[in-house]
């Protein structure tokens, strides 16, 4: 978006990434609303980017009448079993085809393909939840030799923080 200008169309000026500021700040709120974790955290940030990216691609405005229907969608969205990854890359592909014939290169683009690219390419440490099974018999230790809090894998950052999110919204 460029500032305005009274000198002819667009002045030219510097293009400042309105509509993913406001995703990220809307998914700031959502998730500072919910108190689910330090917004120091990786987890926090991983759930940040990933509500960001979900707002910032799903179609509409945030406010207004509709906006019951937008955290509606945006629950679906972010919702388990669903393909999100696969849509957000289906999303950007689509936004960077459009945005190809500009000429110009658009800023939300480039900070909603950095977020992406981090959320794919960072790995945090998290429980494996693949390996949480039924609870044995009374006294024994569900998982032998492991610790404390159960076995860990390193999971791409949007694995963790697609759930955060999803819970951000249901707990708003």
């Amino acid at each position: 978006m460029r500032p305005e200008c009274t000198e002819g169309a667009g002045g030219g000026g510097l293009l400042v990434p309105m509509a993913w500021m406001y995703a990220e700040y809307v998914a700031d709120e959502l998730l500072r609303t919910g108190d689910l974790m330090p917004p120091t955290t990786l987890e926090y940030r991983a759930g940040r980017d990933a509500l960001a990216l979900t707002i910032f691609l799903s179609d509409g405005s945030v406010t207004g009448p509709g906006g019951g229907a937008r955290m509606a969608e945006w629950r679906s969205l972010t919702a388990y079993g669903t393909s999100w990854s696969e849509w957000v890359s289906r999303r950007l592909r689509a936004l960077e085809a459009a945005g190809a014939g500009a000429g110009t290169a658009d800023p939300d683009l480039e900070l909603a393909g950095a977020a992406w690219r981090w959320l794919e390419e960072t790995e945090l440490l998290a429980p494996d939840l693949d390996a949480v099974g039924p609870p044995g018999p009374v006294g024994e230790e569900p998982f032998p030799g492991a610790e404390e809090e159960g076995p860990q894998v390193w999971t791409p950052a949007w694995q963790l923080g697609l759930p955060l999110g999803h819970l951000a919204i249901q707990l708003f």
